[in-house]
């Protein structure tokens, strides 16, 4: 998932946010478009000209894939799931999740709503430009028009390629799940279909290297790359969510976790804690309620000739919603939640005091205990 992002702006309650990868695809496409397209669709006009509509494409393009993912969104709020928001990064968007749908019916619907939006707007800029082309001194308009109209034409045919997690390999796993009724089966048959299209575009990539067209196979081969990664992600998530159904974070907590008292110098805290029982951060506490957390960062920070003088309250870090949660909370949720607020760990709390942690490692084991489990019945 794209991590160094900035929040541009909310629309219909989704916030849009653009990853920095995408700045490095806009300025390739505004080139490419400024160099070799439009020199070739209207040569009559100035390269200034053609830098401009080059420019005005890349910022089209960027609304169209929103308009897209906005189409997903839309749907799965239909169907009572919470977006977390829609990111665009260098291969394209994505509506962030918070689950997903509960049947094949939303799935279907929601997967379709991309392409179908995609397509619709490839038809009004298409009907659009057979009205802007024959006015005369409309030519970089035009331009413009019949690009955004061809590149969402092929944004929906690329997605309804039926290779999961591709719009149209999640329509392919709602049809197999509404006719099976197996989601883990449906899903492990739709990512299978997207590894092998993404192996047929890595294939074609390195023969596009070899042959000269060094630019569209480094593509085909990222893409490829990116597709067989997303769809193996996407089976791991499904896996978890079946393992890990109907667990509480009790369950898998850590119970009476090594805690420090607020008090305590940094210099005992790297003595005593750290060096210890060798863990980077712990919590801290004062009469049994968590307070904040404390770890190698904010002692490093401190000038280490302070270290006695400095006690931990000073420079922990306070807790925040993220960082918690309770022994009842869903086992998903809550790695759903490190996921959301990039953390390792969490701290359960029950009644304002500190009870357990949870860590990722100790979910990734229970998953693969749970696995083999599940592989040898």
């Amino acid at each position: 998932m794209p991590s160094h992002r900035l929040r541009l702006f909310s629309l219909f309650g989704f916030d849009v946010h653009v990853d920095a990868s995408w700045v490095l695809l806009a300025v390739l496409v505004a080139w490419t478009l400024a160099t070799s397209v439009f020199p070739t669709v209207t040569p009559e006009l100035s390269p200034a000209t053609h830098w401009v509509m080059g420019i005005v494409a890349s910022l089209g393009l960027f609304l169209s894939i929103i308009f897209h993912e906005m189409a997903h969104s839309l749907v799965a709020r239909r169907y009572g799931i919470a977006i977390r928001g829609i990111t665009l990064f260098i291969f394209g968007g994505v509506a962030e999740l918070e689950r997903e749908p509960d049947s094949a019916r939303g799935e279907l619907f929601m997967a379709a709503a991309g392409p179908l939006a995609s397509l619709a707007l490839a038809a009004a800029l298409f009907l659009l430009f057979r009205i802007v082309d024959p006015i005369e001194g409309l030519d970089a308009a035009a331009g413009v028009i019949w690009y955004l109209g061809l590149m969402n034409g092929m944004l929906a045919l690329f997605n309804l390629v039926p290779a999961f997690p591709l719009d149209g390999g999640r329509m392919l796993r709602a049809a197999l799940w509404a006719w099976r009724g197996d989601l883990v089966l449906a899903t492990r048959i739709a990512a299978a279909a997207g590894n092998v299209f993404a192996a047929i575009l890595i294939v074609f990539g390195v023969l596009g290297i070899l042959s000269g067209n060094f630019v569209g196979g480094v593509w085909r081969l990222l893409i490829g790359l990116f597709l067989h990664g997303a769809a193996q992600s996407s089976l791991e998530e499904t896996l978890a969510r079946r393992l890990l159904g109907g667990t509480e974070v009790g369950q898998v907590m850590t119970p009476s976790p090594i805690a420090v008292e607020p008090g305590v110098a940094i210099d005992q805290f790297i003595d005593g804690y750290v060096y210890r029982y060798h863990h980077r951060s712990f919590p801290v506490v004062r009469h049994g309620a968590l307070v904040g957390s404390m770890g190698t960062e904010q002692a490093a920070a401190v000038d280490r000739a302070a270290w006695p003088q400095t006690p931990v309250a000073e420079v922990m870090r306070p807790c925040t919603p993220d960082d918690v949660v309770t022994p009842r909370t869903d086992a998903l949720a809550a790695l759903a939640q490190m996921r959301r607020a990039g953390r390792a760990r969490l701290f359960v709390v029950e009644g304002g005091r500190l009870v357990g942690i949870l860590s990722l490692r100790d979910m990734l084991q229970l998953l693969s205990v749970r696995r083999e489990l599940t592989a040898e019945a």
